[in-house]
């Protein structure tokens, strides 16, 4: 079946959201907990498939597995428009970045990328499963063995993916080569050779701060990656959480941790 065509508008600056406009009939499929609001005649179903074709209720459950394995959650949820008007349904970023649309069409009708990046798409997207066929890319690549697949039937539909920061998409030619940050890899186009290279130089491994590996990416083909993973700004949160054992940041109380105290923030 052909995926839905729909509209959409990206609101927000650093916490977006992505509101889908569905004519009568259509539908938009979303990770269990991206929903934010949607007007009245918008109907939501629970299903473990994308797919109607999974093949009964072990097929459904095997689908259901494989989308856990790449971050996402046990069930998928349907939003469809069931009036005889347009009507809004919106999906919200669950961390500071950017929704990035993506037209499968434009990628040779699949994309693959980092778990946990999808965050809405039009009935008739499927996500699914992508092994890493390279040890040394799944053990150093800084998304392990398994990626995720967005694909269509029909080799068209509107996705929306959610990455830390800005993103930024390269258009690599035959042979071009790229290298970036493990964790600031997004998404590639299938036509692009995705591999992992060790950092030059002992200085650079032991004092570059980038750690031992790039990713190496050849084209042809689009790229997509983000300035800030999550991990980068989980680590910095934690670093400086007094709690955590960290370093207050930004506080310039000369009482320090007394004044925490004092004004309740140990708590």
């Amino acid at each position: 079946m052909p995926a839905d065509t729909i509209d959409f508008n990206i609101i927000g600056e650093d916490l977006q959201a992505v509101v889908v406009t569905l004519d009568p009939g259509e539908a938009a499929v979303a990770e269990a907990g991206a929903f934010l609001y949607s007007q009245d005649g918008i109907e939501m179903g629970t299903h473990l498939s994308m797919k109607k074709d999974a093949g009964g209720i072990l097929g459904r459950l095997f689908e259901a597995g494989k989308r856990v394995l790449t971050g996402d959650s046990f069930f998928v949820t349907f939003f469809t428009n069931n009036t005889r008007d347009r009507r809004d349904v919106a999906f919200a970023a669950p961390y500071p970045g950017r929704v990035m649309p993506i037209e499968l069409a434009d990628y040779g009708g699949q994309i693959t990328c980092q778990k946990d990046s999808f965050l809405c798409a039009a009935r008739g997207v499927e996500v699914d499963i992508a092994f890493n066929k390279r040890i040394g890319a799944g053990l150093f690549g800084g998304e392990g063995f398994i990626l995720q697949k967005l694909s269509s039937p029909s080799g068209r539909g509107m996705a929306f993916l959610h990455a830390g920061g800005t993103l930024v998409e390269r258009t690599l030619g035959p042979g071009e080569i790229l290298r970036a940050d493990t964790g600031c890899l997004v998404g590639f186009e299938r036509t692009v050779d995705y591999d992992i290279q060790m950092v030059p130089g002992i200085r650079n491994k032991l004092f570059g701060g980038e750690g031992l590996f790039f990713v190496k990416l050849t084209g042809p083909g689009r790229v997509i990656l983000q300035t800030l993973p999550f991990s980068r700004l989980a680590d910095r949160i934690i670093a400086a959480a007094p709690s955590a054992g960290g370093k207050s940041v930004g506080e310039g109380s000369v009482l320090g941790g007394i004044g925490r105290l004092l004004d309740g923030d140990n708590s």
